[in-house]
């Protein structure tokens, strides 16, 4: 039995597509003839991704970049507007843009907590807001929501980040119970350590917070995933096209962890 996905011809936005595992998700998606739009806030790292994007092979398919700060209502509707115009759907969100600085809690301030909340947290709701009246009037859309395994297991000098995937993750599965009377589904996909830009400084901030080198903190990080690996961005895309199409078609309100098994419990 082969995988056909079935994805050719959709309009996906896909939010921090500019690197990491935004990027990876904005290629696969590519590669499966999705006409991709990425949005983040740097217009040089966009234009670079179009680049790498428009590198590849693809049926056809179609990429356009918008830079946008999400944590403004107005650049929210910007990229689904711009979307409209472009392609006249769409199809399937990604939530991904976000970041949240890691540190000891004391020396953290309120605006490090509400930096996270506005661009994350109300990030990806303020697009599920906005993607939603189209999807619900086509009765068809699919949304995943790269949130992360410290909305599950708090860790003390990530709780600005972890704060904000805690809420995201009650948030993703209390509305997929409204969403899916119209055949929308949502689903969050949690990543544990990923080899990204980002990942590098959260272990620089962590090193920093607690005193020991940034070879340290990745060791120790490492040493506490089971199967002793870091995630590849490439993984995390390979989940989401899985989870947009049609091989998924009964998932909806669900989170699934990509951290090597690191993540104790039920």
């Amino acid at each position: 039995m082969s995988l056909e996905l079935q994805l050719s011809g959709k309009t996906a936005i896909v939010t921090g597509g500019s690197a990491g595992i935004g990027l990876a998700i904005a290629k696969a998606l590519y590669s499966e003839g999705v006409n991709v739009v990425i949005a983040a806030r740097n217009p040089e790292r966009l234009e670079n991704a179009v680049s790498a994007i428009q590198s590849l092979p693809t049926p056809g398919a179609k990429v356009i970049a918008i830079a946008a700060d999400l944590t403004q209502a107005e650049s929210v509707d910007k990229v689904v507007s711009t979307t409209l115009e472009q392609f006249g759907q769409i199809d399937i969100l990604v939530n991904n843009a976000g970041s949240a600085r890691a540190g000891s809690f004391l020396d953290l301030s309120d605006d490090v907590f509400l930096d996270a909340w506005n661009l994350k947290l109300l990030g990806y709701i303020r697009l599920v807001k906005a993607v939603v009246p189209h999807q619900k009037n086509r009765r068809d859309g699919r949304i995943v929501n790269i949130i992360g395994g410290a909305g599950r297991t708090p860790r003390p000098g990530f709780l600005p980040g972890g704060t904000t995937n805690a809420a995201l993750l009650n948030f993703t599965r209390g509305i997929s119970k409204e969403l899916a009377e119209y055949n929308i589904r949502i689903n969050a996909i949690s990543p544990g350590a990923t080899a990204t830009e980002r990942a590098e400084r959260l272990a620089e901030q962590n090193a920093q917070a607690r005193g020991i080198t940034v070879e340290q903190a990745k060791a120790e990080t490492l040493q506490g995933i089971p199967l002793k690996r870091i995630a590849q961005p490439e993984e995390i895309a390979a989940l989401t096209l899985f989870l947009v199409s049609d091989l998924a078609a009964s998932i909806t309100g669900a989170e699934i962890l990509v951290d090597g098994g690191q993540t104790p419990g039920v």
